[in-house]
C-alpha cells in the first residue's frame, strides 16, 4: 500500500470536487483558485468534454433533451459515463479542480426523474439508484478519490431555490421544478453525510467565500494557498485625468501605512502569469478577477499588511465587478474634480489633459462616480482632502462607540464642584443643548482628586456656533469654582472622526470608547470614534518628547514648580508604560512603578510633591528611564 504522504515535500495529487446547486459560484471559485495556483493546480473543465455524444445533445437542445426527449436510461448514461471518464483521467499537476462531485450525479438524476416522472422525493432517490446501479462499483471508487466540498447559498431549500432562479436571465416551470428538487436531493445527501467540507455562501462576495474555501482546502495539499486576502481593505481609486488620485494614493501610504499600487501593474503582473498578452482586450470580468489575483498574491507575500491603495480605476464594468468580488473589502473612492482645475495642474498643458479624458471617458471612468462610495470634490486646498482621506481610512481602524453616561455625585468630588458640574450640564443641555457630550477627565475622573493640587479638566464635544453661548455660561458660574482652575477642553465631532485632535485628546476618545472614561451627559444618539490600542500608544510618543524636555527645563529653574515638575514626570512615566502595555492612569501609581522598576526608594514619590530633592531625584529616574531606550552615540 503507498502511503499518501510519500515524503515532507511530495504527495500524490489530490482531486477536490466543488459541488453545489446552479449558481452557487462553484466555477468561478474554481477558477480563482486554480489562477492562483498555476502549475500547481489544473481545472478537469465541463463534464461534455468527457463523452462524444454531448455535441449531438447540445446541437439538439440540450434542456429538450434532458426534460423531455432523452430517455432517463440515456440521461443517465451519459450523465454516469461522463463522470467515470473524467475520473480515469490522468492529471500531472498536483491538485485537480472537478466542477460537480460524484454526488451531484446522483442528485442531478434523483431530481431530473423526480420531475419527469412526478415522484416524490424518496421515489426518486430510489429511481436514480436504479438507473445507476450498473455503474455503482465504478462510482464508488471514484467518489473515493474525491474531495468533497458543498457550496450551498443557504440550508433552506426553497430560500436557495429561490437565490439559484434569482441569477438566470430567464427561468421555465420545468427547470424551476428541477432546482426545487435539486435542493431537496443536495440536502438528503448532506443528512446521509457524502459531503466533507460545506460553506454557505448567503450575501457573502466571492473573495470571503474563496477565503473560507481556501480554509477548508489547505490541509490537503501544500500548493493550496491557505487564505485570500484576509483583513485586507482595499481603497480603489477613480477620477479623471489631474484629479488628485496619485495625491490621495501617496497620502494613505504615508500616513495610514496604505501599500499604494497601480492597477496597471497588477492586470499585467496576473496576465502575465496567465499567458495573456493584452489584458485590456479582455471583458470587464476578467480583469476584475486579474486584478484581484495580483492582489491576492502581493498580500500573501506581505502578510503584514491589512490596508492597500490601487490606481487608477480606467473602467465602470470592471470596477463594478471588483465591488461584487470584495465587497466590503472594497471602498470604491471617486476625486470630483471640475475640468477647470484640472487644466490648471496638468504639467503638459490643458490639451494633454482633455486628450486623456477622451481615452478615461470612452472607458467609463467618469461613470465610476455613481457607484463609488466615497465622492470626494478636490477643487479646494490639499488640506481639505487630506482631512476627508482621514476619515475614510480611520472609520474602519475606529469603531464607533455609543457612550453611556454616569451621575455628576459618582465623581467624589468636594460638593462646591458638584454643584458646579451640576448647574454647568443644566445650563449646556437645557432645552436646546449647546454641547454633544460633556466627561470630566484627569484626577477628577477617577476619584483621586485634591484639593489645592488638581484642576478640574473638562471636554466637551461642541459645534464651534456654540462658543459664544458657553461662553457666556462659564462666565456665570466662574465664581463657583472657588478658585479651583478649570481646564476646558472643546472638539467638534468632526475633529473626532478626522483625528484632527492632540495626543492626550486621543487619548482620552480612546478610554470613551473603551469604557475607561464614563461622561457626566452625551447627546441621545451620539456616536464616538474610538481609537485602537495601537493608534494611541503611537501617537503619545510625541508627548513623551516634549514632557522629556520640559522635565529639563523645569531641573534648571533655579525655583521649579514642584507642580509643573510631578504632573510632567508623571506624565512621562506613563508613557513609558503604556508602549510596555500597561495603562495607569494615576500619577502616584505610574511614578511608583517606574521607581520599583529601577530598585529605588518608592517613598520619594509622595515626598516629590513637596520637596525639591525628591522632585528633582524622580524626575532624573524617570528622564533617564527614558533616555536609556536610545541608542548610544557611537562616533
Amino acid at each position: 500500500m503507498i502511503s499518501q504522504l510519500t515524503s515532507d515535500t511530495q504527495r500524490l495529487p489530490v482531486s477536490v470536487a466543488f459541488s453545489g446547486p446552479d449558481n452557487t459560484g462553484k466555477t468561478k471559485q474554481i477558477g480563482i483558485l486554480a489562477r492562483r495556483m498555476g502549475a500547481a493546480a489544473t481545472s478537469a473543465g465541463p463534464l461534455d468534454h468527457y463523452d462524444g455524444r454531448w455535441a449531438a445533445i447540445k446541437a439538439d437542445g440540450m434542456s429538450r433533451w434532458w426534460f423531455e426527449t432523452g430517455p432517463v436510461q440515456e440521461v443517465s448514461d451519459v450523465l454516469a459515463t461522463s463522470y467515470l471518464e473524467r475520473s480515469r483521467r490522468l492529471f500531472s499537476a498536483p491538485v485537480r479542480f472537478l466542477d460537480r462531485g460524484i454526488p451531484m450525479l446522483e442528485a442531478s438524476v434523483a431530481a431530473t426523474v423526480g420531475v419527469r416522472e412526478n415522484l416524490a422525493e424518496s421515489q426518486a432517490a430510489d429511481r436514480a439508484r436504479s438507473l445507476l446501479a450498473p455503474y455503482e462499483a465504478d462510482l464508488r471508487t471514484a467518489e473515493a478519490g474525491e474531495r468533497a466540498l458543498l457550496l450551498l447559498h443557504c440550508e433552506d431549500a426553497e430560500e436557495g431555490t429561490r437565490r439559484s432562479l434569482s441569477h438566470e436571465a430567464g427561468v421555465t416551470d420545468i427547470y424551476a421544478a428541477y432546482q426545487r428538487a435539486l435542493h431537496k436531493q443536495i440536502n438528503r445527501l448532506v443528512t446521509e453525510g457524502r459531503f466533507a467540507m460545506t460553506t454557505h455562501i448567503g450575501d457573502r462576495p466571492t473573495i470571503t467565500v474563496q477565503d473560507e474555501v481556501r480554509w477548508l482546502l489547505a490541509p490537503l495539499h501544500p500548493a493550496i494557498p491557505g487564505r485570500a486576502m484576509a483583513g485586507v481593505h482595499v481603497t480603489a481609486l477613480g477620477g479623471m485625468s489631474e484629479s488628485g488620485k496619485s495625491t490621495a494614493g501617496e497620502y494613505l501610504r504615508t500616513h495610514h501605512g496604505h501599500a499604494r499600487l497601480k492597477i496597471g501593474y497588477l492586470m499585467q503582473d496576473a496576465a502575465t502569469r496567465a499567458g495573456i498578452v493584452d489584458p485590456y482586450l479582455l471583458d470587464p470580468v476578467v480583469q476584475a478577477e486579474l486584478i484581484v489575483d495580483a492582489l491576492d498574491r502581493y498580500c500573501e507575500a506581505h502578510h503584514f499588511l491589512d490596508s492597500v491603495s490601487i490606481e487608477s480605476l480606467h473602467d465602470v464594468g470592471s470596477t463594478a465587478e471588483l465591488a461584487r468580488m470584495l465587497g466590503s473589502q472594497l471602498t470604491i473612492t471617486y476625486l470630483d474634480t471640475s475640468a477647470g482645475v484640472r487644466a490648471q495642474r496638468g504639467t503638459a498643458g490643458a490639451q494633454d489633459v482633455a486628450d486623456r479624458d477622451l481615452i478615461k471617458s470612452a472607458r467609463g471612468a467618469d461613470k465610476i462616480a455613481s457607484i463609488a462610495q466615497e465622492v470626494i470634490g478636490n477643487d479646494g486646498p490639499r488640506l481639505e482632502l487630506e482631512r476627508r482621506l482621514d476619515r475614510m481610512a480611520l472609520v474602519r481602524r475606529w469603531p464607533e462607540h455609543r457612550p453611556s453616561t454616569m451621575p455628576v455625585n459618582a465623581l467624589g468630588l468636594p460638593v462646591h464642584l458638584e454643584s458646579y458640574l451640576s448647574e454647568l450640564l443644566d445650563r449646556l443641555t437645557g432645552p436646546q443643548p449647546l454641547i454633544d457630550l460633556l466627561a470630566v477627565t484627569g484626577s477628577g475622573a477617577r476619584g483621586k482628586y485634591q484639593h489645592g493640587w488638581s484642576d478640574l479638566d473638562v471636554f466637551v464635544v461642541a459645534d464651534v456656533d456654540s462658543l459664544d453661548g458657553m461662553r457666556r455660561v462659564l462666565a456665570d458660574l466662574e465664581a463657583e469654582l472657588g478658585g479651583v482652575k478649570l481646564g476646558l477642553t472643546v472638539l467638534t465631532r468632526a475633529e473626532c472622526r478626522t483625528g484632527a485632535v492632540t495626543s492626550r485628546l486621543l487619548h482620552v476618545l480612546a478610554l470613551i470608547g473603551s469604557g475607561g472614561l464614563v461622561p457626566l451627559w452625551c447627546t441621545a444618539g451620539l456616536a464616538l470614534p474610538a481609537p485602537d490600542a495601537d493608534s494611541d500608544i503611537d501617537v503619545s510618543l510625541r508627548d513623551g518628547i516634549q514632557a522629556a524636555i520640559e522635565i529639563r527645563r523645569q531641573l534648571l529653574k533655579g525655583s521649579p514648580d514642584l507642580r509643573d515638575l510631578y504632573k510632567v514626570t508623571a506624565l512621562l512615566a506613563k508613557i513609558q508604560l503604556r508602549f510596555g502595555g500597561v495603562e495607569c492612569p494615576s500619577d502616584h501609581d505610574a511614578l511608583r512603578r517606574v521607581v520599583e522598576a529601577g530598585h529605588q526608594d518608592r517613598s520619594m514619590v509622595a515626598a516629590a510633591r513637596t520637596e525639591r530633592a525628591a522632585a528633582d531625584e524622580l524626575a532624573m529616574i524617570v528622564l533617564r528611564s527614558w533616555l536609556a531606550t536610545l541608542p548610544g552615540d557611537t562616533t
